[in-house]
This record gives C-alpha cells, sequence and structure tokens, in this order.
C-alpha cells in the first residue's frame, strides 16, 4: 500500500522545451496579428554558443526544439518554390507548427537564408550536441496541413494523397479519409485575423475527414479544421482495423522518422499518441530503434487507460502525466486541490512505472503558471515543480520562459488572451527578451524577483542531476502516518511528505502547497520504511536540508522529524545516521 517496488532505471532526464520561432526574437513592436516583417521571428541561429551554453549550465540534458517541421502559414515563400497556402485554412498569421505541410522539410521562418534552411537546422543539432545536450523534435503523425506537399521529400518517395481512391471514404492504403459528393467548407474567420473564407480560391474536393475526427465537410472554428486526418488502417466509419498487410502510411511515417533520425535527432515527442493505434508504435519504433538504438519516444497522451499498452507494448520510453499528477498538482496550487490526490495517482494510475511518466507544469498547450488563468504567481511553482522533478526517477519538463516567470498576458492575435504564449502568431516574449539580453543571453534585464526565481529552477535542476536517490531511488509515501492528527500541525490536504532513498542516499522531502498558512509539524517515519532503507528507527539521525534551506535537524527516528512549512515551501532533507 504504502512503497512501490519499482526497479531503480537512470532516465532522470531534464528537458527544456523551445518554442523556436518565439524562442530568439528580439523583436519588441508585438502589434496584434502582426505579420513577419511587423514583429519579427527567432531563427535557428539565434540559439547560439552563448544560447547554449546558458541552456546547459542551468541543468538541462536535452533540448526539445517545437515547430521545426514545415507547417502552413500566411507568409508567402513562394519566391523560394514553396507552395503558399490559403489563409482560410490557417490559424494566425505564422500559423499552427502541428499543421505540417512538408514531413521532409523545416519551417523557413527559422532560417536566416531560406534555400540554406535544412543546413541551418542541421548546424543547430550540431551544436546543441556539442554543449552537451541531445535534441528532440515534434512528430506529428496523426494530421497534417489541408493543403500537405512535399516538395523537399527524397527521390522515390510516393507523397501523401498521391495513391490514394478518392472514390471512397475508407481504403486500407488510402493516406486520407474521404467524404465523397462534400466539398470542405471553412469557418467563418475570426474577425480581422485571417482572410475571407473564399482565401485564394483553393477548393478541397472530395472534403477529407478533419485531423480531429470530426466526420464533416463544415468543421467549426474550434475544430482542428486547418488539418486533415491520416488513415493508419482503422476504418472510422466502422471501427473495423485493417493491418495486414500494412498499411501504406504505416510505411510513409517510419520513412519520415528515419528521415529525421539520420539528421542526428535523438528522440522524438509524439504528438496525439493515443490517437494513433497501438500496433503502428510497436512496429514503428521496433523498425527504427533497428537502426538507432537509442532513440527517445515520448508520447503526449490522454488516455490513462492507454498507458500500460502504450509503454509495455507500443514501447515509448516516456508518456504525458497531464490527466494524473499535472491536473492534481494544478488543483493544488490553484486551492482547490488536495494532497490525496497525489497518492491516488501513483496507487491507481502510474506507481509502477512513474520512471516512465514525463512531469511538468508548463508547455505549449498549457497555461502559463504565472498567468491569471492558472496560479497567478510564479511562485506557487516551488511545492509544485519541486514535487514534479522528484516523486520518481522519470523525466521532467520545464518550458522555455518558466524560468522567469512568463504570464502570456494579452492577446497576440489568432490565439487571443488565454494564458498561454501563442504558438500561431508571430510574437515577441516580452519577459524572456529580459533574458535575451541582444543574443548574449546572461539575463542582464531580469529583474531581482526573476532572477530568483531562475535560480530556484537551476537549484531544482542541479538537485535532480546530482541526487542519486532522486535519479535512482525508490519512493514511499508518508500521507498513511501522518494524516487524521497522526502528526501534530500536519494538514493532509496541503502538505505532502515522502522518502527517495538507495543504499547511498536517503530523502525526506516535504512540500507544503498552501499560499497561506506556515505549518509546524512533526513528520512520522514508520519503522517499516527505516528498515527499508536500512536504518535504526531508535538511533540518533541527522537530517540535513540539501536544496533550499540551510539547516539540519537531529532527531531519533521514532520520534519524528519536525519541520517548519513557510507557504509554498519545500524541505529536501538528506538523513544520516
Amino acid at each position: 500500500m504504502h512503497t512501490t517496488s519499482v526497479v531503480p532505471v537512470m532516465d532522470k532526464l531534464i528537458i527544456y522545451q523551445i518554442f523556436t520561432r518565439l524562442f530568439g526574437n528580439q523583436t519588441t513592436t508585438n502589434k496584434w496579428n502582426g505579420t513577419y516583417a511587423e514583429n519579427g521571428v527567432g531563427k535557428f541561429n539565434d540559439i547560439n554558443n552563448a544560447a547554449l551554453q546558458s541552456i546547459r549550465q542551468f541543468g538541462v540534458s536535452h533540448i526539445w526544439y517545437t515547430g521545426v517541421i514545415e507547417h502552413a502559414t500566411q507568409t508567402d515563400y513562394s519566391a523560394y518554390g514553396i507552395q503558399p497556402d490559403d489563409p482560410a485554412v490557417v490559424k494566425g498569421k505564422a500559423g499552427s507548427p502541428y499543421a505540417i505541410k512538408d514531413y521532409y522539410d523545416v519551417d523557413p521562418d527559422l532560417a536566416e537564408n531560406v534555400p540554406n534552411r535544412m543546413a541551418e537546422f542541421e548546424a543547430l543539432v550540431q551544436r546543441t550536441h556539442a554543449h552537451g545536450m541531445k535534441v528532440l523534435i515534434d512528430f506529428i503523425p496523426n494530421h497534417v496541413a489541408r493543403q500537405y506537399k512535399s516538395d523537399a521529400r527524397p527521390a522515390g518517395v510516393t507523397d501523401l494523397g498521391q495513391d490514394d481512391d478518392m472514390s471512397v471514404g475508407f481504403a486500407p492504403d488510402n493516406n486520407f479519409y474521404y467524404l465523397p459528393g462534400q466539398t470542405f467548407s471553412p469557418p467563418t474567420p475570426q474577425s480581422g485575423v485571417s482572410a475571407s473564407p473564399v482565401g485564394m480560391g483553393w477548393v478541397e474536393y472530395p472534403a477529407k475527414v478533419t485531423g480531429s475526427g470530426s466526420i464533416t465537410a463544415t468543421p467549426d472554428g474550434n475544430d482542428w479544421y486547418e488539418t486533415i486526418k491520416l488513415n493508419y488502417g482503422v476504418n472510422i466509419f466502422d471501427g473495423r482495423c485493417h493491418f495486414d498487410p500494412i498499411p501504406a502510411t504505416w510505411h510513409q511515417m517510419l520513412d519520415i522518422l528515419l528521415f529525421w533520425s539520420e539528421k542526428g535527432v535523438d528522440g522524438f515527442r509524439c504528438d496525439m499518441a493515443h490517437l494513433i493505434p497501438v500496433e503502428f508504435w510497436k512496429w514503428a519504433i521496433r523498425q527504427t530503434r533497428q537502426r538507432y538504438p537509442s532513440l527517445i519516444f515520448i508520447a503526449e497522451i490522454y488516455d490513462p487507460g492507454l498507458y500500460r499498452s502504450f509503454i509495455f507494448d507500443g514501447g515509448f520510453d516516456y508518456l504525458y502525466d497531464k490527466v494524473g499528477l499535472y491536473d492534481a498538482v494544478r488543483r493544488l496550487m490553484e486551492g482547490h486541490g488536495s494532497c490525496y490526490e497525489l497518492t491516488r495517482v501513483w496507487q491507481q494510475e502510474s506507481g509502477d512505472f512513474g520512471q516512465h511518466m514525463l512531469r511538468f507544469l508548463e508547455n505549449h498547450d498549457e497555461h502559463r503558471v504565472a498567468s491569471r488563468f492558472f496560479a497567478n504567481n510564479p511562485w506557487a511553482a516551488v511545492p509544485a515543480m519541486t514535487l514534479s522533478a522528484t516523486m520518481h526517477t522519470g523525466p521532467l519538463l520545464i518550458y522555455f520562459g518558466q524560468e522567469v516567470g512568463v504570464r502570456a498576458e494579452g492577446a497576440a492575435g489568432f490565439s487571443g488572451d488565454d494564458g498561454r504564449t501563442t504558438i500561431f502568431d508571430y510574437w515577441g516574449v516580452t519577459e524572456w527578451q529580459n533574458w535575451l539580453s541582444d543574443g548574449r543571453f546572461d539575463g542582464a534585464g531580469l529583474t531581482d524577483e526573476q532572477r530568483q526565481l531562475r535560480a530556484f529552477y537551476q537549484q531544482l535542476n542541479y538537485l535532480v542531476s546530482g541526487s542519486d536517490a532522486i535519479q535512482n531511488g525508490y519512493f514511499y509515501d508518508l500521507q498513511y502516518v501522518n494524516d487524521n492528527g497522526q502528526s501534530a500541525g500536519y494538514d493532509a490536504h496541503q502538505v505532502y511528505s515522502y522518502l527517495r532513498y538507495t543504499d547511498r542516499q536517503k530523502l525526506l522531502i516535504v512540500c507544503n502547497f498552501s499560499q497561506h498558512s506556515t505549518y509546524y509539524a512533526t513528520i512520522n517515519i514508520p519503522t517499516q520504511a527505516f528498515d527499508a532503507m536500512g536504518l535504526n528507527a531508535t538511533q540518533p539521525l541527522q537530517l540535513t536540508d540539501i536544496f533550499l534551506v540551510n539547516s539540519t535537524i537531529e532527531t531519533v527516528g521514532q520520534t519524528g522529524v519536525p519541520v517548519v512549512l513557510p507557504p509554498w515551501s519545500v524541505r529536501v532533507l538528506e538523513i544520516k545516521s
């Protein structure tokens, strides 16, 4: 009931997500719905040696470059042989990085010299490796842009849709799903943001099924109307699967994974992976690893019922822990959750494979912690991020700007004012630009509070990478011996305590999620836990805080550990006998 028996695995990756288009943009115009020329755009080359050195010193092991592969955009690159996109099916002036237009090319926005764009990306991969970090990019297998057309695919590669039989809704070797006899009609655009629905006069006939799976020729404005769904041999009209012989899309997606792996990419964050049959993942991941054995695969997944199959059958290394730890921690940060939910997450969802769960508080899909849509204060992340990083041995993710308290205030354009950093618009991230310092990446423009916040995140990264117990240790939940009045001053709804331990290191970690309350509590540790750690509960102990507080506690194990927990605080105490 109270301890997990996970075999320790050293895979405590520290992943830093960079939204490439925004990361290096130093333009401060920030005109609503502004163009590339007006608002500027970050480049591959902006992520220079100074940037990478600062990220490495921050404690990062892997960089996830988001928005690398070419996607639909309202910016015209026809002078470079790139087909323009109808604005009626592009979200925002810059476009969604998840509406892929050519799987074999990179976003021309990100290049200083557009014809040299792939070489600039390859140079970024090499620079990243030279600074001792690995490279992750997005693999978007579920959907592509409505006007997908690869002009950079290698010789002999069949383009998506090229050989489709468009007279039928479904065929096992079709790449797309069709609505015969119907013409696609885009939704009315947001006022002032997009062009007329008539756009450039482009016509989609027959209509294709939308990326979300909406079987309609007239998706609404809240749908993924800018994308079309790929067919992996599942007949969405009757639910039957056709996996033998292997569908054409499987082979084409495998070729794409191998193409980017050959570029030196070290792993893939697989977008909406749970919408693709696990049979494909089992086949594709195995095939890819035959040539690139060390590749990392991360699944964006929101169905806990699929967790086990995607890890143990599909072959994924890590899964998003969104529907679980993130949601439970978020409720605590917003002041209406309970630490009992944290126990429920590991006991009922992921406790026996916690090393496979990727933990985070921010990414491009979620609200910024400091936004008014979330905690409205970046310091609420102290207990939440500490717990997310130290609860189990799996990796953690930090989104660029999280460490300086980006608030994502105001509307950039298509994205609206929603507490997220826009992925659709050209924009300069104001708080982040304080760190850029004209390409020096030294934080010269940060406020004192931003420096302190960044120092917390850096200390957390160093704690994670330097602790044997956190990297490799077992986990032991202490709630059951401290709740219901067993420990004076212990509010089990707001305080969470647990052990992480190996033969070489033992840690007691206590988190206070309350924004207002200071707790004076004595943390009880049961004899069973002492036995598991190889310690004698009757002997004197010395506990030294190795994280944020410079203090030492001396006690006898069976009498408990007295702690003072100010609002939004943590204690990471190394136990020595």
